[in-house]
């Protein structure tokens, strides 16, 4: 299977949410590695590389996350695979 990576970044209402636990908790169960972190203003950032539909599945979960976020908008594109840890993390 194809293997692909994604860098997003969510606006919104995403920070103090449990955005950044719910996207690792996804990602993990998707098998999917990477990071996910809170940036100064206010959006989530996230690297997430594996299987094609595993990615581009966390990547629509990424528009809703949790009940308390309020997503409203992703921007994500496909890179080349940086160096990122074996499994996903919270940074």
């Amino acid at each position: 299977m194809a293997e692909i990576c994604i860098h997003a970044y969510i606006s919104g209402r995403v920070q103090g949410v449990w955005y950044r636990q719910s996207a690792k908790e996804k990602a993990e169960s998707l098998a999917i590695a990477g990071w996910v972190r809170n940036l100064e203003d206010g959006r989530v950032e996230l690297i997430a590389a594996g299987e094609q539909l595993a990615v581009r599945q966390l990547e629509a979960w990424l528009s809703q996350g949790p009940e308390l976020a309020n997503v409203i908008d992703v921007s994500s594109s496909i890179i080349e695979k940086p160096d990122i840890p074996q499994l996903f993390e919270v940074r």
